[in-house]
């Protein structure tokens, strides 16, 4: 098995006053990442997974620095390419593995089943299989939003910051592959969430954007306030660490 690669990652809520601010800096010194195509964005739709005790759920309440999250992924709504991601958190650190899995099995994982083949590529999906006999994690809810993502690489920097918009909470898990989704957002209306991931360093350029009054990083998680908002529970702020 290949060493994972861990990366550092700092999450900001935004208000609307500072969004502004920041994209106008990031924009003079970072390109936009191809993907965001014409549209300057691109949908995110995530299907988490959790076990019978809501272990994700309660770690990410208390706090638990090392952790795992299951994930199915997919873009602009859209089936063609289905991914299952891993995401680990160990000493404040993330780490992401993944694998390609058909329509077919996906559909099995929405319904709670364990898929009944894998490929010799899908150590990811047999990972979870695992998890979903021992465990018995199954899906929890939809996490959608849009992504307007940069990237800056040198030779020896490899930083990527992306602003998440109109988060949404979707309790139905079967409605993951239709083409759009209907939920509850759970952020005010016009505010963000800005992510900072970089390899071994952060160049000086860029940690001055980080230098804005007032902006603070937050143990945010995205499935964390989707869980909380889609089961109607009362509204659990982020956790600012300033």
């Amino acid at each position: 098995m290949r060493e994972e690669h861990y990366r550092h990652e700092y999450k900001y809520p935004l208000t609307c006053g500072q969004i502004r601010i920041e994209e106008a800096r990031i924009r003079g010194i970072m390109e936009k990442d191809v993907h965001a195509a014409a549209a300057g964005f691109y949908n995110i739709r995530s299907l988490y997974f959790d076990d019978y005790d809501n272990s994700c759920y309660m770690e990410n309440e208390n706090g638990v620095d090392n952790r795992e999250k299951f994930r199915i992924r997919i873009y602009n709504g859209s089936a063609d390419r289905i991914a299952l991601e891993r995401k680990q958190k160990v000493r404040g650190k993330t780490a992401k593995s993944s694998c390609v899995i058909s329509r077919r099995q996906c559909l099995e994982l929405m319904e709670g089943k364990i898929p009944s083949e894998s490929g010799p590529s899908q150590q990811v999906l047999r990972r979870l299989a695992l998890q979903m006999a021992v465990r018995l994690m199954r899906p929890a809810v939809i996490v959608d939003y849009d992504r307007i993502p940069y990237v800056y690489r040198t030779r020896d920097a490899n930083v990527r910051v992306t602003f998440d918009c109109n988060l949404t909470a979707v309790s139905d898990v079967q409605d993951f592959l239709e083409r759009k989704v209907r939920g509850r957002g759970v952020m005010p209306e016009g505010q963000a969430l800005m992510e900072v991931k970089f390899d071994s360093f952060l160049p000086d350029e860029i940690h001055g954007l980080l230098q804005l009054e007032g902006l603070c990083a937050s143990t945010f998680s995205k499935y964390y306030l989707c869980r909380r908002f889609a089961v109607n529970l009362p509204q659990i702020l982020p956790q600012n660490l300033c």
